[in-house]
């Protein structure tokens, strides 16, 4: 984790790191203001606090109450060398818990991640640099020579090769790449997690069998979600970037909607419009990105091609982003690699969301067939020996689909985990089924995952294939666990002679799709210098329903973002309008704010936790509407989950509305115990909430240029250093035709 210091007034220092600031200082008697603990009262607290969180997740996973449970850590230190310190970690447990949590309460607390950095002893390494944006980090792996070349099968480069060919593409775009946290908690299964040091919303999770694959895993994943701009889906790019030339790639083509909002003429072809409007309903207005919001512009639409024959077909971004999410997009070494990949995983999802949604039972892998991978089963025997029954399930459908299953079941919880992977190999379906299982969990982490059902209307809604797509947490259906399988257990290999692998194999997968009658579709980009890939498969890899596109599209963002952001200088006409189309929207009221209009608020403040319900609250304040401001309090306080502070506020404030709304009471008669029972700053901004004197109570005023959400504005200064990469490409190859 990247943490850049500040320095402020004497010797206060200001660390600040994701979306958190920390302030240190120094005791008088060291010149010092004390204003604030010094940088090792931090230090000292965090192994204190460390073992407290291991000590409460030991406890939420077994239902013990933590109330009476203390913790206290002393320092004992050595007169004679002040650096040689005992930490004494003392943990004060009720009399009536067994032996057994005693035990486990201790051992939990052995676990702590501070004191096992501490008793492993970290190197620091102490330099002075040109530039702290530009130096990137080091990710802990041996550079590529003749010594290091580590093949696995799939990849068409030795691992250390594409480390450093993506390492170096990625310094190259001034992002600093920083590795959050490393997992391997059993045999041959590494995970990490990654992420854009100066934008940490950019950030991806990669596995593999070993700490080498899973890194290349993560930083493939990087890259293509960078070429593909997922990370930015749904986020408004600014004004600036709106305005530009192109908003998301050079080769984007912009067509502008018919009279009475018709779908243009350009978009899509006659096969996708069948699947995207096959009632005649979506309007060119439903397909403006949200991204620019250029409606005057039109619809923002991408090339693929068409592999039927060739031709290229322009898809809407906003159809994309609404639909696909990250499902479909890869980068390799080679074009074909990434197709390969990229194919696998839309075979993944399709089978894996027709399992579900069939509550299929499939066939186990026969034990003979699963000892061809020694590797696998010492996985799987360390899962079982922490308790965990694995059964590892042939998903290919009968031998038509490259797709195997792991599933994890938890007795103490009764809860299943079905992880699913393929790839035209058998054995690397099978790795990447069990490190997806895996990826980024603790043991403790598995007590989350839900309880199978026979409740075949909560298998097949919906959102429980979003859930299965974002992170495999979806509920399953018992009839996935019968013996009696669907389906004969099938051997099967979609690999090709092992020459020029990836072609033919890409070529295979592609045939399965031809076979079954879906057109695919390709763009491939290379212009930061690998390869990599997104494919739409129109009716087979959509995440999200069609229907969403008319329902539940992004760009609603466009109808609130820019009076949300410019709420401090609406008058009162404009806040009435904004709240009737709130109302009339018919929008969730739990809905944040940040997912309404696509901008990304510090979590820790009043705008990171805002939602629709709040933000009507607030308009009713301002308006001087009392009555369904109250009606809205009520409401917030019911399914409160807000900082205590912002729940003792709105506690306040209804009780001063029921004052004021009841002509036989006077708010004066009760404000002294109000301001007894909530502080003087709360009723002071009750009371201002209720005359008009505060406005919009917690929320720092910002505009379109989104001044003051430096969350938001990193992550655009990310999607600049990208956007400026492509426009240098597309000018360098603009004068190279020219030269030509």
């Amino acid at each position: 984790m990247e943490i850049n210091v500040n320095f402020l007034d004497n010797l206060r220092l200001e660390a600040k790191f994701d979306d958190f600031t920390v302030i240190t200082d120094q005791p008088i008697r060291y010149k010092g203001d004390g204003s604030a603990p010094s940088p090792f009262d931090y230090f000292l607290a965090s192994s204190a606090l460390c073992a407290a969180y291991f000590v409460r997740v030991y406890c939420l996973a077994r239902d013990i109450p933590t109330h009476n449970i203390r913790l206290s850590q002393n320092n004992i230190v050595d007169p004679e060398n002040r650096y040689n310190q005992i930490f004494k970690i003392q943990v004060e447990l009720p009399e009536d818990l067994s032996e057994k949590d005693r035990a486990g309460i201790l051992r939990s607390i052995d676990r702590c991640t501070v004191k096992k950095v501490v008793q492993t002893g970290p190197e620091f390494q102490i330099e002075a640099v040109e530039n702290l944006v530009e130096d990137a980090q080091a990710l802990l792996m041996v550079k590529p020579d003749a010594d290091h070349k580590t093949f696995i099968e799939g990849k068409d480069l030795p691992l250390e090769q594409t480390i450093a060919n993506m390492t170096g593409i990625l310094a190259g775009l001034g992002m600093k790449i920083e590795i959050a946290s490393w997992r391997n908690i059993v045999p041959h299964v590494w995970s990490l997690h990654v992420r854009d040091a100066a934008s940490p919303m950019c950030f991806t999770n990669g596995k593999g069998a070993t700490k080498e694959a899973a890194l290349c895993s993560a930083l493939g994943e990087f890259i293509e979600r960078l070429s593909c701009n997922f990370f930015y889906n749904d986020q408004f790019f600014g004004e600036e970037i709106a305005n530009a030339e192109f908003v998301h790639y050079p080769n984007e083509k912009w067509f502008v909607p018919g009279p009475d909002d018709a779908l243009p003429d350009g978009i899509l072809d006659a096969h996708c419009l069948a699947i995207y409007n096959p009632d005649g309903e979506l309007r060119g207005s439903s397909l403006i990105d949200t991204n620019s919001g250029r409606g005057d512009r039109g619809i923002c639409s991408l090339p693929f091609m068409r592999q039927s024959d060739g031709e290229v077909v322009y898809f809407p971004s906003n159809l994309i982003e609404n639909l696909f999410l990250s499902n479909g997009m890869s980068a390799g070494n080679t074009a074909q690699e990434a197709q390969v990949q990229c194919l696998s995983e839309i075979f993944e999802r399709a089978v894996k969301k027709h399992i579900i949604e069939e509550e299929l039972a499939l066939p186990d892998v026969p034990a003979e067939v699963l000892a061809k991978y020694p590797d696998i089963v010492e996985g799987i025997e360390a899962l079982e020996k922490q308790g965990f029954p694995i059964l590892v399930k042939d998903a290919s459908l009968g031998g038509r689909f490259p797709v195997m299953c792991v599933t994890l079941m938890n007795p103490r919880t009764g809860g299943v985990f079905a992880s699913f992977g393929a790839h035209p190999s058998m054995y690397v379906a099978l790795e990447r089924s069990l490190t997806e299982l895996m990826q980024g969990r603790s043991f403790e982490g598995l007590n989350d995952v839900p309880q199978p059902t026979f409740n075949s209307m909560a298998v097949r809604e919906p959102n429980n294939y979003v859930e299965h797509f974002i992170d495999s947490t979806g509920v399953v259906s018992w009839r996935f666990f019968s013996a009696k399988s669907d389906f004969e257990f099938c051997e099967w290999d979609f690999t090709g002679d092992h020459t020029e692998t990836n072609t033919q194999e890409a070529d295979h997968l592609l045939e399965i799709l031809r076979d079954m009658g879906k057109e695919v579709y390709i763009a491939s980009y290379d212009d930061l210098g690998v390869p990599a890939c997104r494919i739409l498969v129109p009716d087979y890899s959509e995440v999200y329903p069609v229907e969403d596109l008319i329902w539940d599209n992004t760009n609603k963002a466009l109808d609130y973002r820019e009076d949300i952001l410019s709420l401090h200088r609406l008058d009162d006409e404009q806040l009435a309008a904004l709240v009737e189309r709130l109302e009339e929207s018919q929008l969730d009221n739990y809905t944040d704010i940040i997912t309404l209009i696509g901008v990304e608020f510090d979590e820790n403040t009043v705008w990171g936790q805002l939602t629709v319900l709040e933000l009507k609250l607030l308009i009713y304040l301002a308006l001087g509407q009392h009555d369904e401001a109250l009606e809205l309090v009520e409401l917030y306080l019911q399914y409160n989950d807000n900082t205590v502070e912002r729940g003792l506020f709105y506690q306040a404030l209804q009780a001063a509305l029921e004052v004021t709304l009841d002509e036989e009471l006077k708010l004066s008669d009760f404000i002294d115990n109000f301001r007894r029972m909530f502080g003087l700053d709360t009723m002071k901004a009750v009371t201002g909430s209720l005359d008009g004197s505060v406005r919009f109570h917690g929320l720092t005023p910002t505009n379109m240029q989104m001044e003051g959400l430096d969350k938001h504005l990193r992550l655009v200064d990310s999607y600049r250093k990208l956007h400026a990469a492509r426009a240098a490409r597309a000018a360098r190859d603009e004068k190279a035709a020219g030269g030509s």
